[in-house]
Parts: structure tokens; C-alpha cells; sequence
């Protein structure tokens, strides 16, 4: 169902802070430099006595904090669910998930209030490249699908590449599902489907309830970059570093494969609305990873195509580079002007403001760290200091390096004053 929209109680509110996300992608002054809500706020959690394990396996104390965040920080933007995997446990538990580690997961593997914590290895092995390029969704299904998820394993029972020597057969399809590993795989996904079929309307009520109480949740669409899918999930850091020079033919068919999947996907998106944004998370990209050769033929190039799609839906791209990224300036001023948010982690904001002031709009770079180890004096100082580097001029909206991961309290109501007033033009 494409996204319909309803009456809010709270449009006023609502279109004042979206139009301050709007004015600054534009590369102009809104009244005020706009407090982006991450939408990995740990700190919502924590300050209601609560801790990851609570939120992964019960949503709704999820959404009591969020509503409480909210109503006393009053940030220019919300968050919904999801983003730190609140309420799956119990998806991730019976899915057999082997790519995730979770606060509260049987054994307590990380601590309870510990992010969710991803866990690399390779899904294509050494020597099957041909095989995922030539039939990608064989591959799929009996390969990549059950080395991440343990309720699939019975997938090895499948053969889609048996050869049809008069007709299409039928009886090796037949045989697979009436074998009892299949039956039992294929009665506990239709057991996950009803579970994350009611999970996610849960998450779509949500995010507009939070919108009804006049915070724009903008994050519409979800993309990625196609390297990173190949680095992340199919070949691992060091594959795949190895990888580029081994068989950069391969790497760079399957990135321009990948780039028109994720073309096709932001197309067909039917809950993207104009005007919101399009997330995507540069995780491989930062200084010193890959080569300028590398990084413009493998990374950037594929890159691109997902962001002239995003925008092409009227959307904005919000590049959420992670890591270093001062060697990539010359690639992000070819972004078209007045249409990208850049999300910074570790840079010289003073810096990124004069390479990127008529290009894009920036976010970020303030040090969460602060919040757990800093006083309230020397929060207010570094806030002021990205405000005097970054304001003027607009194209800015506040931000941290990463997510709000907790902190003092008294450290985090002196960082919201202090941007909300400092923060004025």
C-alpha cells in the first residue's frame, strides 16, 4: 500500500521543522540551525531506566521513551523504530539470525546495554563468483540466504540449476518440499511472515503517531551502496580488499548489477514521499580504505546511480559517510548542488563547510563521546565551536558523530539549550 496522507493535529509544528531540513539542504539559513534526532538514539532508553535488551524484546517501552524523549528535547527531527532492531528479538531468535549479535539473545553474548553488533564473514566464497553473477537469485536462495539465516538451511534440499532435458521438471521440486526439513522450514517462515508482517505496521503506526505529534520522521527509503554489499555481506573486509586486485572484472560487474537492482528498488518504492530522504550508509568509503583509482571505479561511479534515483523521486540522499573522509572532498563536489545532506564523523567541520558550502548541506562531527565524559562547560563549548565553524550561511544542521548513545543527562539537556539558542541567526 503506497503512503496516503492523513490530517495531522500538529502540521504547524510539523512543517515548521521539515521546511528547516528543507531550507538547509538548499544551502540557506533557516531562523534557526536545525537538531537532527538520530535515529540511533540509545540515550532515549537509558534515561527512562531501560537498556537494549528491554527495547529489542518489547516495542512498546521503545515507544514510551521516544514519546518522552521528544516531548522535553523537542528536536527538529524524530525516529520511529527499528533502527536499533527495537522489538525483534523474538523475529531474530526464531529466524536463526547468524549475522547479528543482540543485547538480550539467548546466552548473553554482549551486554544487555550494548548496540547490536554485526558479525563478518563471507556469504560468496573463493571460486563462486561466476555462480552469483550468472544466476543471482539461485545463488540466493541455497547459498547466501542460509549462511545468514538458520531457519533457511533446509534451502540445500533445492537444485534450480537441474537441467531440462524434455520439459521442466517438476518431480526434483516435489521430492525437496516433501522432505521434512522443507515442510518444517516452510512452516516456520510462514509463522515469521505473520510475525513481521504485524512488527512492521506496528513500526509504520508509530512513525506516524510521532509525526501526528508535529516531528517529521523523514526516513522514507533505504539504499546502499553497492560496494558496501559487496564488502559488508558477500566477501568480508579482507576478501575483499584482496579482492581489487585480484578480480577487480568480478567486483565491478557485480557493482554495476547491484547498482541496477538498487536503481530498480528506489523506483518501485511505494512509501517514498517526496521531499524526505533517501538513507544511505557509506560504510567502506573513508580515507585510506580504497585507493582514488579504486574508489572512483568500484565505489563512487555505482554510487551515483543510487543518488541521481533518490533524487529523481524527489528525495533528498542523505550520505552518512562513516570514518575518515577529508581525501574524499573532490568526489562529493560533484554531488549537484542544493540537493544532498552529508553526514560527517571525523573531519574538520570548518573544513567540510568550506568544500562543500555551495555543493552540499553537512551534519555531524560532534563528539558523542562528550556526552559520557565531558563536563556540561566543555559540551557547551564544542557545540559552539561546530556552530561558529558551520553556521553561517546555513547549509547546516546539527548533529553527532554517530548516533546518541547515552551520556549525562545534564550533559544532553546543555547541548540541546545550547544549539536550540546559540543556534539563532
Amino acid at each position: 500500500m503506497a503512503w496516503e496522507a492523513q490530517p495531522n493535529p500538529n502540521q504547524a509544528a510539523y512543517d515548521e521543522r521539515l521546511g528547516r531540513l528543507h531550507t538547509v539542504v538548499a544551502l540557506k539559513e533557516p531562523d534557526r540551525v536545525p537538531f537532527l534526532d538520530p535515529m540511533e538514539n540509545m540515550f532515549a532508553y537509558f534515561d527512562q531506566g531501560l537498556d537494549m535488551a528491554d527495547v529489542l524484546y518489547d516495542a512498546d517501552k521503545a515507544k514510551g521513551a521516544i514519546r518522552a524523549f521528544l516531548n522535553e528535547f523537542e528536536p527538529d527531527m524524530g525516529h520511529g523504530l527499528s533502527a536499533l532492531l527495537e522489538g525483534q528479538g523474538p523475529m531474530l531468535e526464531k529466524s536463526q539470525c547468524k549475522m547479528w549479535r543482540w543485547a538480550g539473545m539467548p546466552g548473553d553474548v554482549i551486554p544487555r546495554d550494548s548496540i547490536h553488533q554485526f558479525v563478518e564473514y563471507p556469504l560468496l566464497l573463493d571460486g563462486e563468483h561466476q555462480e552469483l553473477i550468472t544466476d543471482r537469485g539461485a545463488f540466493g536462495m541455497t547459498k547466501m540466504l542460509p549462511r545468514v539465516w538458520g531457519v533457511m538451511d533446509a534451502m540445500r534440499h533445492f537444485d534450480f540449476n537441474a537441467p531440462f532435458v524434455m520439459k521442466p521438471e517438476l518431480n526434483a521440486f516435489a521430492f525437496a518440499f516433501a522432505n521434512p526439513e522443507v515442510q518444517q522450514m516452510c512452516t516456520e517462515l510462514a509463522e515469521l511472515a505473520g510475525m513481521w508482517g504485524k512488527y512492521w505496521g506496528d513500526v509504520a503506526a508509530f512513525k506516524f503517531e510521532v509525526e501526528n505529534m508535529g516531528y517529521p520522521v523523514p526516513y522514507d527509503l533505504f539504499a546502499m551502496v553497492p560496494f558496501d554489499f559487496y564488502s559488508d555481506y558477500l566477501r568480508g573486509t579482507m576478501e575483499a580488499s584482496v579482492d581489487l586486485y585480484e578480480q577487480p572484472e568480478a567486483i565491478e560487474q557485480f557493482v554495476e548489477q547491484q547498482a541496477e537492482i538498487g536503481v530498480a528498488a528506489i523506483k518501485a518504492n511505494q512509501w517514498a514521499r517526496p521531499g524526505n530522504i533517501g538513507m544511505i550508509w557509506m560504510h567502506k568509503g573513508m580515507d585510506g580504505f580504497l585507493s582514488d583509482e579504486h574508489y572512483e571505479r568500484f565505489y563512487w561511479r555505482p554510487f551515483m546511480r543510487i543518488v541521481d534515483a533518490i533524487i529523481e523521486r524527489g528525495m533528498i540522499p542523505y550520505l552518512f559517510t562513516e570514518g575518515r573522509y577529508s581525501t574524499r572532498y573532490k568526489f562529493l563536489r560533484q554531488l549537484p548542488p542544493g540537493k544532498c545532506l552529508v553526514h560527517f564523523e571525523q573531519v574538520d567541520m570548518a573544513e567540510a563547510k568550506r568544500e562543500l558550502q555551495d555543493v552540499a548541506a553537512i551534519v555531524g562531527n560532534f563528539p558523542s563521546f562528550l556526552l559520557h565524559n565531558g563536563t556540561e562547560q566543555q559540551v557547551i563549548e564544542e557545540a559552539k565551536r561546530l556552530l561558529d565553524a558551520c553556521a553561517p550561511g546555513g547549509g547546516y544542521m546539527f548533529g553527532f558523530d554517530g548516533g546518541l548513545y547515552g551520556g549525562k543527562r545534564e550533559n544532553v539537556e546543555a547541548l540541546y539549550a545550547t544549539v536550540r539558542e546559540y543556534g539563532k541567526y
